[in-house]
């Protein structure tokens, strides 16, 4: 029995299914991988080439490696070939489809359908009962009884899609540990000065470096009427906590004040951001200058300027929630759990896979890769 008919859960059905285990899926809702549908745009980020440990967040940083390391990247783009699914690789290692990301989600349809996995839509009020060494599971007017059951209900990110606690109840009603779940990969919203500052700024977007501690990303920061997101922000807000600072390099590895440096040049304020706008976009320029004029215009007020433009610390008021989560960092603790299968080490045949695990990947294709690997860990040791 696999519960949640997303990415990991028909990844661990297939897995299950091909090595002649009688498989069914229950799904609340009235389709599969509605998550997947609505990924990278409509064009589904797959995977990412360059996956590895270091990609992911969980109070144990050593649990991923092993699912990670028997179910890579490339195992995944071997399926996508094998269904000839047409894909290109963006930034930073990251593949998604040429055309629907409806196309992986038949892809998944079909090898469930070759493995002989049975899918059932609709199932609501589901109830499981733990009996001797079996599990039952009640959907409506539907019993399912099966020695091992996974669950693979996500996290709570993105309610509008069904999103619920579900797994976490599951665990909790077994006795398992469960790290506080938390919005990942989420737009950050400004404090009430800060608002005033920048919110007429929204629809900016200007490529940046941000970092808490030894953590940092390079890439397009995006001014919202909130707040901050992008890429860069959706990052660095995995590791961001309430009440304190991240530090953004507005412009790394340029100098802002380049126009400034010749003696010859006057040093006015007009002249200041005509050489910050070389750089960054113009209203942006104009704003922080506005907002940070410099002293004087000796050496020191330059350099000085100069600093605070690639170390703003910025702390914000709070998220965007799961609302616009992409996904749901902690869950069931990885303690619970083996690595080698997603197996409960109190309660033999119960799994975990997929987001409802304390297991984050960063933006990019990772958190599908988690769930690739960690359903096919728990699929071929039920």
């Amino acid at each position: 029995m696999v519960i949640g008919a997303g990415a990991a859960g028909l990844m661990c059905a297939i897995e299950a299914g091909k090595r002649g285990r009688r498989v069914a899926v229950l799904e609340r809702a009235d389709r599969v991988g509605k998550k997947i549908l609505i990924s990278g745009g409509g064009r589904c980020n797959f995977t990412n080439l360059h996956t590895k440990p270091e990609n992911f967040l969980s109070a144990n940083p050593h649990f991923c490696k092993s699912a990670l390391a028997r179910y890579t990247s490339a195992d995944f783009i071997a399926l996508v070939e094998k269904h000839g699914i047409a894909y290109h690789e963006k930034a930073l290692g990251q593949l998604f489809c040429d055309g629907s990301s409806r196309q992986i989600v038949d892809m998944l349809l079909h090898e469930c359908d070759t493995a002989g996995v049975r899918i059932f839509l609709n199932a609501a009020e589901i109830r499981i009962e733990r009996e001797n060494d079996a599990f039952s599971v009640s959907a409506g007017s539907e019993v399912f009884r099966a020695p091992s059951l996974v669950i693979a209900t996500g996290g709570l990110s993105i309610p509008k899609m069904g999103a619920t606690s579900f797994g976490y109840a599951t665990a909790q009603r077994f006795g398992l540990s469960i790290r506080a779940p938390y919005p990942a990969l989420v737009p950050l919203t400004f404090a009430e000065e800060d608002l005033k500052k920048y919110a007429d700024l929204a629809g900016i977007s200007t490529e940046v470096v941000t970092s808490i501690g030894r953590q940092h990303f390079r890439e397009n920061m995006l001014f919202t009427h909130r707040g901050l997101s992008g890429p860069a922000i959706l990052q660095i807000s995995s590791y961001w906590q309430q009440g304190t600072a991240i530090q953004i390099d507005l412009s790394p590895g340029k100098h802002l004040a380049d126009d400034l440096a010749d003696a010859t040049t006057p040093r006015t304020l007009a002249i200041a951001k005509s050489s910050f706008r070389k750089y960054l976009p113009s209203r942006l320029a104009d704003r922080w200058l506005d907002l940070h004029p410099p002293a004087d215009f000796t050496n020191h007020s330059l350099n000085a300027l100069e600093r605070l433009a690639h170390d703003w610390q910025i702390t914000p008021a709070g998220t965007e929630g799961f609302a616009k989560a992409e996904v749901t960092a902690g869950g069931i603790d990885t303690d619970e759990l083996s690595a080698k299968t997603m197996e409960c080490k109190k309660v033999p045949g119960l799994y975990f896979i997929g987001e409802v695990v304390d297991v984050t990947g960063h933006l990019g294709g990772f958190n599908f890769q988690w769930a690739w690997a960690s359903g096919v860990a728990a699929g071929q040791a039920v």
